[in-house]
């Protein structure tokens, strides 16, 4: 009886610490916490600034701060005239924000604000961000189910034919597209089920939901990730590791919504509850 024990106390541990760590990574500068708006642009000019005679409405900054441009999936920005904006380090009367070449997208710096271009779905925006962020402050910290050993299961890879194109709505209405090679067949709660896995860098994401949906964890859906299946198409999905999108606690962000094959049948209690209104 004895023999297990260690080995169940480094799990216990090693979750233990990958749930610090999901907590340290929304809390921390560039996390989901400090998302503070985003703005849909209307083909041409939209202006922007701390006067709420503009377009897009900014908490601190200045009175005018400049014009995003809309034109054929392209979004510049200006600088009033004789001003200069502050893009990635650079002081600069005027940018193309989107599309961009490289990793790094160029953003504007106000303050405690920074603002880029965003996709969502198919319409192009203005996502900003908010080191003092009320959301970021008022953070109250993740809640989660116990450590329950039964919901770390084993699954076996089905490809696909050939790789699909999944469209799935988010939480606004707009269409996502993801890519998917295969499926994982697992049993859970004695109930044998079959979840589409998103490709995603080498490893398995699931977008799911369960019957404990809207009342102990979060209604739209849980995230989680299982590593790439072994020669033999085996995986682990450890539910345990099931954690909450961006938008369970941010009303700013958008959330893809879970295929139907993966609205499961049981109750998976196990993971990270709701966070609560927000």
């Amino acid at each position: 009886m004895m023999s297990g024990l260690p080995a169940a106390q480094d799990y216990a541990a090693e979750l233990e610490a990958w749930r610090v760590e999901r907590e340290e990574r929304l809390k921390a500068d560039d996390g989901w916490l400090t998302v503070a708006g985003l703005f849909f642009l209307n083909e041409g000019d939209n202006s922007f600034g701390s006067s709420p005679l503009n377009d897009i409405l900014l908490r601190t900054g200045p009175v005018q701060a400049g014009v995003f441009t809309l034109r054929d999936e392209t979004i510049t920005v200006r600088a009033p005239e004789g001003e200069t904006l502050s893009i990635d380090g650079r002081d600069v009367a005027a940018a193309q924000l989107w599309p961009y070449e490289g990793r790094e997208r160029p953003t504007i710096a106000i303050g405690p604000l920074s603002l880029f271009g965003h996709y969502s779905g198919d319409r192009l925006a203005i996502r900003m961000r908010d080191q003092d962020s009320g959301i970021r402050r008022n953070f109250t910290g993740l809640r989660w189910y116990p450590v329950n050993g039964s919901f770390r299961v084993p699954g076996l890879y089905i490809p696909h034919d050939e790789p699909r194109t999944m469209r799935l709505p988010n939480i606004l209405g707009d269409v996502e597209t993801f890519r998917t090679s295969g499926s994982v067949a697992l049993t859970v709660d004695g109930e044998e089920l079959r979840m589409t896995a998103v490709d995603s860098g080498g490893r398995l994401w699931f977008i799911f939901r369960d019957l404990t949906s809207g009342s102990e964890t979060y209604p739209a859906a849980r995230f989680l990730y299982a590593d790439a299946p072994d020669a033999d198409g085996r995986t682990t999905v450890d539910f345990n590791r099931a954690y909450n999108p961006p938008c369970a606690f941010n009303p700013h962000t958008t959330c893809p919504l879970p295929p139907q094959e993966n609205r499961l049948p049981v109750r998976v209690e196990a993971g990270e509850l709701d966070y609560g209104s927000h």
